[in-house]
């Protein structure tokens, strides 16, 4: 179903070592507004959706957010390399080096393991599309705010690119929104509930 390209959607090349910004950066890979959590949440709602157009939203956003996953990555690893132990230690990241040395990781920035706690799955298209303009939402404030602490072109720069794609998400959601309240007005659809038994 996905072909993968060998290449991040956005190029990561970070020059200077920065544990700090790593530890908060990781956020966006385990967190609970991350990547992991969104890419879950919308290729676990897809199946339930009932219009063609808004199954491939959620289907290629889902896809998207495994790429945001892996610039997340990208920039922590690279924020770590050649960083001494020193660095690490007074960074904060002494902690999250001793579990998972410079390794990659599902973890908020104060250090929760990513849980499927964080994601959403209702089964209700209009429920789960509004779940997943707020999700998009609180991952723009997150990435801000990464912004807001970083100092480093090199790190801003591709968190921008992400924070821009979170705009375009929650305005591809709103658009499956208004489809999926569309089809449900014009069918006067209702949802089947269980069969007796």
């Amino acid at each position: 179903m996905w072909v993968y390209d060998k290449k991040l959607e956005y190029p990561i090349k970070i020059r200077k070592p920065d544990p700090r910004m790593a530890k908060l950066i990781i956020t966006q890979y385990g967190g609970p507004d991350g990547e992991l959590a969104a890419s879950l949440r919308y290729l676990s709602q897809r199946f339930t959706m009932i219009t063609p157009q808004a199954k491939a939203t959620l289907n290629d956003i889902g896809t998207e957010e495994l790429a945001h996953l892996e610039m997340i990555g990208t920039m922590v690893k690279q924020l770590t390399r050649g960083a001494s132990y020193d660095e690490i230690k007074n960074s904060g990241l002494d902690a999250y080096y001793v579990d998972h040395d410079r390794g990659i990781y599902p973890v908020s920035a104060s250090g929760v393991p990513f849980t499927a706690a964080y994601i959403q799955s209702k089964g209700d298209p209009r429920t789960d599309l509004y779940e997943d303009m707020a999700a998009e939402q609180k991952a723009r404030s997150t990435y801000e705010y990464l912004i807001n602490m970083a100092d480093d072109p090199d790190v801003i720069e591709p968190l921008r690119f992400l924070r821009e794609r979170e705009i375009v998400h929650f305005q591809r959601f709103g658009e499956s929104l208004r489809y999926v309240q569309e089809f449900l007005d014009s069918k006067k659809y209702s949802f089947p509930s269980p069969k007796k038994s």
